[in-house]
């Protein structure tokens, strides 16, 4: 084998310790944050570190009890409002030691379930379920051994931390915002669910019956009508095409995600309706496509970012044994009105 290819030797621990010209226990307890280790030690051990371009063997971290490594399950890389929540996990972990892996698994059970397993099984210090398919038996059996946050889901468990938004409320913020415009037939576009995973209140359960009460509240519970479908441009596109063929065509609809809206848009565009003089429509997480310039996406906002660094701060306090206890976090939404919405045109 040719020199210019031969594979270049990994940097240990050894080696760090030999150029520092300090002990590999010393070295061991700096990469441990251990207690008690002085700041001169410190920064003689990591410029040592830096100068060997040292990494260390993730493996052998587990084996000493940590791997500084963080996973993040998610079902789908293509909704934004994700994107929100892991920027807000990273800027919270930007300056740590803790590296973020994602996991996309799409949104079978199954697939979810086995991506949950294989990061436990990688040792990872622990995880950040965004929304999990996953049951809710097999989450809870994970959160026994393994530090679990997770976010959307509304079911409070001692064994893990959540973060969720007051959906049911931002349901309300919405219907009374279209009622004030002189809306009456308000539709509402939801996710179905997955009811084999038995949680019982999930964000589209808590988004659903916030609206119905709301529209209940208003006295229009006799218009009280839910598509259900999944979070995606599509998913959007295809309750758009049910709704506003409808023969009584809602003057209005709300959706559980942006990206849907974005569909239900479509649908509108493509049946000849105009957005919002012929129908009003109103999105859900706020993410950055609802401001563009050419969308102009009336939203609840649920502070995606703020849920991600809240997720990734309750998690590392247990992570490293700074809180014992469960704690369950709940952002409160707030509505954006821009340019989807206005007056029916006919009320």
């Amino acid at each position: 084998m040719e020199q210019g290819s031969q594979r270049k030797k990994r940097v240990t621990i050894t080696d760090v310790a030999r150029h520092a010209g300090v002990s590999t226990a010393a070295v061991s307890k700096v990469m441990r944050n251990a207690y008690g280790v002085s700041a001169a030690m410190q920064e003689k051990v990591r410029a040592a570190m830096a100068e060997l371009d040292y990494r260390p063997h993730a493996a052998a971290r587990g084996m000493r009890g940590r791997t500084y490594t963080i996973g993040i399950l998610l079902d789908n890389i293509r909704n934004t409002f994700f994107a929100d929540i892991l920027d807000g996990v990273r800027d919270e972990l930007r300056d740590s030691e803790y590296t973020v892996l994602i996991g996309a698994a799409g949104f079978d059970a199954e697939a979810q379930a086995k991506t949950v397993q294989s990061m436990v099984d990688r040792q990872m210090d622990g995880l950040v379920l965004i929304a999990p398919g996953v049951q809710r038996s097999e989450v809870l059996s994970t959160a026994q051994s393994t530090p679990t946050v997770v976010i959307g889901h509304h079911d409070a468990s001692d064994l893990h931390d959540s973060v969720v938004d007051a959906d049911g409320s931002g349901a309300g913020l919405v219907v009374d915002h279209l009622v004030s415009l002189g809306h009456r037939n308000i539709a509402l576009v939801s996710s179905p669910g997955t009811r084999s995973s038995r949680w019982a209140r999930t964000p589209e359960i808590v988004l659903s019956n916030g609206y119905a009460e709301a529209m209940g509240r208003s006295r229009l519970a006799e218009h009280t009508r839910i598509c259900r479908t999944s979070y995606s441009d599509e998913g959007g596109y295809k309750a758009g095409m049910s709704l506003l063929t409808a023969g009584d065509r809602p003057t209005a609809i709300m959706t559980g995600a942006d990206v849907a809206a974005l569909g239900v848009w479509r649908a509108a565009h493509e049946l000849g309706l105009r957005v919002p003089q012929d129908v009003s429509l109103v999105g859900y997480n706020n993410t950055a496509i609802a401001d563009l310039a050419t969308v102009q996406l009336t939203s609840v906002d649920q502070a995606g970012h703020n849920m991600g660094a809240t997720a990734a701060r309750l998690l590392i306090e247990r992570v490293e044994g700074r809180r014992d206890h469960a704690v369950q976090t709940t952002m409160t939404p707030r509505l954006v009105v821009r340019g989807s919405t206005s007056a029916p045109s006919a009320v």
